[in-house]
C-alpha cells in the first residue's frame, strides 16, 4: 500500500505540472478568445436554452434520453464529493487562495466543456437503443484516429475507479461513519447494491434518476449553505478579500516560500476545479452525447452552465462556508472540515443533513461514471466486455469505503489528467470547427433578432 502511495505522489507531481496547467489554461483561453468571450456574451443564451428550455419543455423524440436528463446525468457524475470534500481538500493543501484558481480554471473551462459536449454531440452515433458518443468518437471521426480514442477510453476506464467509485463511496462512508456510527464496509456493500440495479436499466434509467435526484440533493445542500452564510454574513467580504490575497501570497518571497504556496495554490485549485467540474477530462461529454438535441451548440450550452453551476455556485458556496465559519484553521483534515463549518455554526442536525447530501452525491456521482466506464469498455475492447467491468467496478466500490482517504484521491487526481491529455488535444486540433460551429450559431441568432 506505501508503494502505491509513493507511485502516486511521484505520477501526481509529474502529471500535474507545469505542462498540463498551461495546456489546459491555455485551451479555455483560447477558445474564449476565439468564439468572441461566448460565455460571458452569450450567457443570457445560455440560461434560455437550459434552464428556460426546462421551465418550458419542449416535445423531444423517444430515441435517446432528453437534454435536461443528459444534463442531469452529467451533473449526477459531476455533482460529487469534489463540491464538498474536495473544495475543503484544495483550502487544506493550497490554502484558501485555491479557490480563486478554482474559479479561473472553471471560468476556461465552461468554454472548454463547451466545445468537448459540442463536438461529441457532432460525431456521435446511433443505433436502435439511441445515441451514444463521447471524445473517443471525436477522436475517431473528427481526427480519423481510432487508436487515440482507444486510449482515452482505456483512460477513462480506469479513472472510472478513481474518481468514479473509490472516491464517492470513500466520502459517503466516512460522512455516514461519523454522522450515524454506520460500519464503512456497509455502506461500501450497500451503495453497491443500489448502482448495481441502475446499472442494468441503462442510460434511460440513469437519466430518469439523475433527473430526480440531482436538483432535491442540489437545493437541499444550497439552502442548507446559504443558512450558513446569512449567520456569518459580517464575514463573507473578508474571506473574499482572503481568498484573492492568499492567490498572490508574495510575503515570503525573501525566504523562497512564496513560490511554493502560489504553486500550490494553483495546482490544487485547477486540479479540484476539474475534479468537481470534469472541464477538461471528456467524461461528462459522454452523457451529453446520449441526448436527443439536434442542435450540437444548444446542447454544448448545457455545458457552459454545467461547470458555472456545479464550480462558480456550489463549490464557492462550500469555500465560503469553510472560510467564514473559520473551519479551514480549526486543525480539521479535509474529510471533517466541511461537517464541521456546518455543525459549528447551526447545530449538530446539520451534519445528518449534509451526510446525506454527501451519500446522494456520492451516489449519484457513482452510476454516472459507470456508465461512462461501460461505454469506454465497449468502445475500446468490446460490448462483450461490459459484464466483467460492472462486477470489477462494483467491488472496487465497496474496496473504496475501506481504503485511506489520501491514495484514493491521489489515484483519482492521476487518471484524471490523463484522460484529460489526450481530449484536450483533440480539442486543440478540432477547434476551427467549433468556432465556425459558433460563428454560425451567432449569424443565425442575429439574423433571428434582427428579424423580430
Amino acid at each position: 500500500m506505501e508503494f502505491i502511495n509513493e507511485l502516486c505522489d511521484v505520477l501526481s507531481s509529474m502529471l500535474w505540472g507545469p505542462f498540463t496547467l498551461i495546456l489546459i489554461i491555455g485551451i479555455g483561453l483560447y477558445l474564449t478568445i476565439t468564439t468572441g468571450f461566448f460565455q460571458i456574451f452569450h450567457f443570457k443564451d445560455v440560461l434560455k436554452n437550459t434552464i428556460g428550455s426546462v421551465i418550458k419543455p419542449k416535445d423531444h423524440k423517444n430515441k435517446g434520453i432528453s437534454p435536461f436528463q443528459a444534463v442531469s446525468t452529467a451533473l449526477a457524475g459531476s455533482l460529487g464529493t469534489g463540491n464538498i470534500v474536495g473544495v475543503a481538500a484544495a483550502i487544506a493543501v493550497g490554502g484558501p487562495g485555491a479557490i480563486f484558481w478554482m474559479w479561473v480554471s472553471a471560468f476556461f473551462g465552461m468554454i472548454t466543456k463547451y466545445a468537448e459536449v459540442l463536438l461529441s454531440v457532432k460525431y456521435r452515433v446511433s443505433d436502435k437503443e439511441g445515441f451514444y458518443g463521447g471524445p473517443m468518437y471525436v477522436m475517431e471521426k473528427g481526427l480519423h484516429c481510432k487508436p487515440m480514442g482507444k486510449i482515452f477510453s482505456v483512460f477513462c476506464m480506469l479513472a472510472s475507479f478513481g474518481i468514479g467509485s473509490t472516491v464517492q463511496s470513500n466520502s459517503a462512508s466516512i460522512a455516514l461513519n461519523k454522522s450515524f456510527g454506520i460500519p464503512n464496509i456497509l455502506t461500501g456493500i450497500v451503495i453497491t447494491v443500489l448502482c448495481v440495479v441502475i446499472m442494468i436499466g441503462g442510460v434511460k434509467r440513469l437519466g430518469a434518476a439523475a433527473e430526480r435526484i440531482v436538483p432535491f440533493m442540489a437545493t437541499m445542500y444550497i439552502l442548507l449553505a446559504l443558512l450558513v452564510l446569512f449567520k456569518n454574513v459580517q464575514n463573507i467580504p473578508s474571506a473574499f478579500s482572503l481568498i484573492i490575497g492568499d492567490a498572490f501570497n508574495f510575503k515570503s518571497v525573501a525566504s523562497g516560500g512564496a513560490g511554493y504556496t502560489i504553486s500550490l495554490a494553483v495546482r490544487y485549485g485547477i486540479a479540484r476545479s476539474i475534479f468537481s467540474s470534469e472541464a477538461g477530462i471528456g467524461s461528462s461529454p459522454i452523457a451529453h452525447a446520449a441526448s436527443n438535441a439536434t442542435s450540437p451548440v444548444k446542447q454544448g450550452q448545457w455545458g457552459i452552465f454545467e461547470v458555472f453551476f456545479n464550480t462558480i455556485v456550489m463549490c464557492t458556496m462550500t469555500a465560503l462556508v469553510i472560510i467564514t465559519t473559520g473551519a479551514f484553521s480549526a486543525g480539521k483534515n479535509s474529510g471533517e472540515m466541511t461537517l464541521y463549518a456546518f455543525s459549528s455554526t447551526i447545530g449538530s442536525f446539520s451534519q445528518t443533513i449534509i451526510s446525506i447530501c454527501m451519500v446522494l452525491f456520492a451516489f449519484t456521482t457513482i452510476v454516472s461514471w459507470a456508465y461512462y466506464g461501460e461505454q469506454s469498455v465497449k468502445y475500446a475492447i468490446g460490448e462483450k466486455f461490459i459484464l466483467p467491468y460492472r462486477i470489477v467496478y462494483a467491488l472496487s466500490t465497496g474496496i473504496g469505503s475501506i481504503c485511506a482517504m489520501s491514495i484514493v484521491w491521489k489515484f483519482a487526481d492521476v487518471f484524471n489528467v490523463m484522460m484529460a491529455i489526450p481530449n484536450l488535444i483533440s480539442l486543440i486540433l478540432l477547434s476551427p470547427q467549433v468556432i465556425s460551429l459558433t460563428k454560425e450559431y451567432k449569424r443565425k441568432r442575429f439574423l433571428k433578432n434582427k428579424s423580430n
